[in-house]
């Protein structure tokens, strides 16, 4: 059954989306618990009795998320605001930046803590790692290690008016959440001037060197909103921020210096202090203040200050110190001449270098050698890093809103393009790190889970379009190189484990495939091979029966090593077999591409005779053991289909048969999918909590046959995860769910977790699993990219659309190897019209494939010149083949006109 709007009402009867309404309102625990000695029955019901009306507007383009001060939804926000991997600063709903997470804090989470919750059961206590964060959110004015802001002054006749950029002074404030760069409206009936502020770190997708700058931007927007010209004063300001954790009275002097030059004006904030042991502490480095322009007054002790006239006047630019535990503050203020309904922009930087890896990691030779960060090999501290924004700023600050105005001008509703790209700033936290030779590194969650994860990073579809030059790295340096064994093994967590884990093993090598596919040729490609086979060998060798079907008992996802034949490992390991024949043929090793050619077909054979129910698919025990062990045999898996949704991810077409893999989704929408999870988590003790009651999710593994001992004879604490709701598996099922046409059942689950981080509740920008900021919720992206229905493959030329709604009038972006634009489609008469734009670099195309086409004939332009091509048809596309390589430059744009 295809669920579009065309048979939606099919899909509201037979699905039972009729009703009152969905409920997602607004959290669950596990400590290794008893789990209860009873098999409770499964509760969820088939009848979904959503409201129909409710699921058509999923679909409508709507407006900015937008969290308001008199709703009280600011408190928990915390957007991501600084460079990739440069520690964890957040972006308050109220304009103010809270948290700085930027001194290699070594504790677990954005805010480490244990708090009690109860389950349905008892009171349990609930870690960081089990989601004491998504029960109790971190409140921002709770967070505020350092002094910041801005305030804004406007003197009006005799009468001068005052106000700071924060919650308390303003009658409404409204915040919209789009990353990576957000919104905030002030405005208030008694102040002449209408307020905005644009803030956010630097962030270009394909230029991970200039978007890792440890900094943050505000854009500050002053329009005049009265009949007469007015002086308007902008002052912000920052605490000293060095040695902030550590500093004894005695150790050293706090020092503020102002720094003027042809560009800007900063206040650079350090420690001096006398022993190296001191300079040598985790908090050790710098902070920097800087105005972009010449126009402006500094003052490097502006503390203590109140918002008088005074804050604003003072000017000390005479360098200024203060001991080790005393508050530093130093401020700059600009002076505007603004005409009656003109507009002035200020803009300002805000830096921080603190070069000192965490200790914990010490294994790491990156970390051992004291060369520190990334950021740290290019710079020597905040002043730097500020002088060399100032220098660029026209460049990397108009790159940066180019990206979001190109990522948000789209047909696709705001609410999904917001959900699907938000995670990413996953990268812009203390999550990962990119060290001084230029090595990715990264935990699961923040401060949890060491090593990079393979079977965790390889949901993770984000930064494989966004930044693929940093997953090329992470292939070729730690999983083909650091991490992999004389066998081919990957070991899963790299230097911190000893073992590979066969999800991770596969992932891996489609990750592989992926990133050669975002390559501009096949250079990574050929680099590799040797290793790609190894690794292949490696994974198809756990087939020890010969069918296809891995059935080596190796460590997965869950924590557990499950004995026998399990769909989604054995479906993964089909997929990566899949990439890697693909890889095999341009290599020209037909050998190695019949091999796993050989695999593949097996596998897909044995997949839908032995591992398909009749309703979904499931995992064969082990011949020997049993069900003796915990594993999820006749019960209805989240990721019983992911090979297949990973094939769609990598442009690897259908696996298995398409009925059953539909057959099986629809079971976990039927089985699994809860619009309210209360009732569920009550009788299903031992998970954690990620979703809680009266909200929505898709539960992690059920029992709807309602077998006893379903999970095994032997079960073990990892059980409580079969109970969970895991944004990050959920994202892979809407994402698969996307691509076969499953649309509204995709939008409802993505828009499940979209509310259940609504700003009333908690952090928008913080999807939890084990410690925040999870990596796999990054799965989120590959929704975006099936509702595109996007390929592409940059050493072929090869891309495609394939919209998923809407097609007669589609727009969204795209990402390609050297650039990055937006597609258009659009019906016009007896034309359809293809359009790329290129905004940033370039593309080079040879082959383009469109669906939800028709027509015989085509014309391919680009500027004012035609290109020769030839179309064709296969069963779902339109094929246009150009002559010639074409390259398209930013600003130029590709028009394919289909008659």
């Amino acid at each position: 059954m295809t669920l579009r709007h065309s048979s939606r009402r099919q899909f509201i009867k037979q699905t039972g989306l009729a009703g009152s309404g969905f409920l997602l309102l607004t959290p669950f625990s596990w400590a290794k618990r008893p789990l209860a000695p009873a098999t409770p029955l499964h509760n969820i019901p088939a009848e979904k009795n959503l409201d129909p009306k409710w699921v058509r507007s999923l679909y409508e383009r709507g407006r900015p998320g937008t969290y308001y001060k008199s709703r009280n939804e600011l408190k928990y926000i915390g957007m991501p605001a600084g460079g990739l991997h440069a520690g964890t600063v957040y972006l308050g709903g109220d304009g103010r930046l809270w948290l700085w997470g930027i001194y290699n804090d070594d504790r677990e989470g954005v805010d480490p803590k244990t708090v009690l919750w109860n389950d349905g059961t008892r009171e349990v206590p609930v870690r960081n790692r089990d989601g004491a964060n998504y029960v109790e959110p971190t409140i921002a004015d709770n967070k505020r290690v350092l002094a910041q802001g801005f305030a804004v002054m406007v003197k009006t006749g005799k009468d001068t008016l005052i106000k700071e950029l924060k919650e308390g002074d303003w009658e409404e404030i409204r915040f919209e959440a789009t990353y990576p760069v957000a919104t905030i409206h002030y405005s208030d009936p008694g102040f002449p001037l209408a307020v905005v502020v644009k803030a956010g770190g630097i962030f270009i997708p394909l230029d991970a060197e200039n978007s890792s700058l440890p900094c943050t931007i505000y854009s500050i927007q002053l329009k005049n909103n009265t009949h007469q010209r007015l002086q308007a004063y902008v002052t912000g300001w920052l605490e000293n921020g060095a040695q902030k954790i550590t500093a004894k009275d005695g150790e050293g002097r706090k020092e503020n210096t102002v720094i003027r030059d042809e560009r800007s004006v900063s206040i650079y904030s350090v420690f001096k202090a006398e022993q190296e042991d001191v300079r040598r502490r985790r908090d050790a480095g710098s902070t920097c203040l800087t105005y972009i322009g010449t126009d402006a007054t500094a003052n490097t002790n502006a503390h203590p200050w109140t918002l008088t006239t005074a804050l604003f006047a003072k000017t000390n630019e005479r360098p200024s110190t203060g001991d080790a535990t005393e508050k530093l503050v130093g401020s700059i203020t600009t002076l505007s001449a603004i005409e009656p309904g003109k507009t002035a922009e200020l803009n300002f930087v805000i830096s921080w270098h603190f070069n000192h890896p965490l200790q914990k990691l010490n294994k790491l030779k990156e970390v051992s050698s004291g060369n520190g960060y990334y950021f740290g090999a290019k710079y020597k501290n905040a002043a730097e890093v500020s002088a060399y924004v100032a220098a660029h700023f026209k460049q990397l600050h108009s790159q940066t809103l180019l990206w979001h105005q190109t990522w948000y001008d789209s047909t696709l509703p705001w609410w999904f393009l917001e959900r699907t790209l938000l995670n990413t700033g996953t990268l812009a936290t203390a999550n990962t790190y990119r060290f001084a030779n230029g090595r990715f590194w990264a935990w699961e969650g923040v401060n949890a889970c060491e090593g990079t994860c393979t079977h965790v990073w390889q949901y993770a579809q984000a930064m494989g379009r966004l930044f693929p030059e940093l997953e090329r790295d992470a292939r070729q340096r730690t999983d083909l190189g650091i991490a992999m064994s004389a066998d081919g093994g990957i070991i899963f967590r790299a230097e911190y484990e000893g073992r590979p884990a066969i999800d991770g093993q596969a992932g891996t090598i489609l990750r592989i495939y992926r990133e050669h596919q975002m390559s501009k040729d096949d250079s990574f490609l050929k680099n590799n091979w040797e290793q790609i086979r190894k690794a292949t060998r490696f994974m198809l060798a756990q087939d020890k029966n010969g069918d296809g079907l891995t059935d080596t008992p190796m460590e997965n996802t869950l924590d557990a090593v499950w004995e026998g034949e399990i769909a989604w490992i054995a479906g993964l390991c089909i997929a990566a077999a899949k990439a890697a024949q693909r890889m095999a043929e341009e290599m020209n090793d037909q050998a190695f591409a019949a091999l796993c050619s050989d695999y593949v077909q097996k596998g897909c054979r044995n997949m839908e005779q032995h591992l398909f129910n009749g309703e979904y698919f499931i995992h064969r025990p082990d011949p020997v053991q049993g069900r003796k062990k915990l594993g999820s045999y006749n019960t209805c898996h989240i990721d019983q289909v992911y090979g297949q949704s990973w094939a769609f991810q990598a442009g690897l077409g259908r696996l298995w048969d398409q009925h059953k893999t539909l057959s099986a989704l629809r079971a976990l929408w039927k089985y699994n999918f809860a619009p309210d999870v209360g009732p569920y988590i009550q009788t299903h003790t031992g998970g954690r909590p990620y979703a809680l009651a009266g909200e929505g999710g898709m539960i992690m593994n059920t029992n709807p046959k309602n077998e006893p001992r379903p999970y095994g004879d032997n079960v073990t604490w990892q059980l409580g995860y079969f109970h969970e709701c895991m944004s990050g598996f959920e994202h892979q099922v809407a994402s698969h769910m996307m691509a076969e046409g499953m649309t509204d059942e995709a939008l409802v689950l993505t828009r499940a977790i979209h509310d259940r981080y609504h700003a009333a509740k908690r952090n928008p920008f913080n999807e939890i699993e084990c410690s925040d900021h999870y990596a796999r919720a990054m799965a989120s992206y590959g929704t975006f990219i099936t509702a595109c229905g996007f390929e592409y493959h940059g050493p072929h030329g090869y891309i495609r659309f394939a919209p998923k709604w809407n097609a007669a009038n589609f727009k969204a972006p795209f990402t390609a190897a050297e650039g990055w634009g937006r597609y258009e489609q659009s019906a016009k008469g007896e034309k359809c019209i293809h359009t790329i734009t290129v905004s940033y670099g370039k593309i080079v195309l040879r082959t383009l494939s469109f669906a939800n086409t028709t027509g015989k004939t085509v014309a391919v332009t680009a500027g004012n010149k035609n290109i020769p091509a030839k179309l064709s048809r296969n069963k779902t596309d339109v094929i246009i083949e150009l002559q010639d390589t074409a390259t398209i430059a930013s600003g130029q744009s590709l028009i394919i006109s289909i008659t």
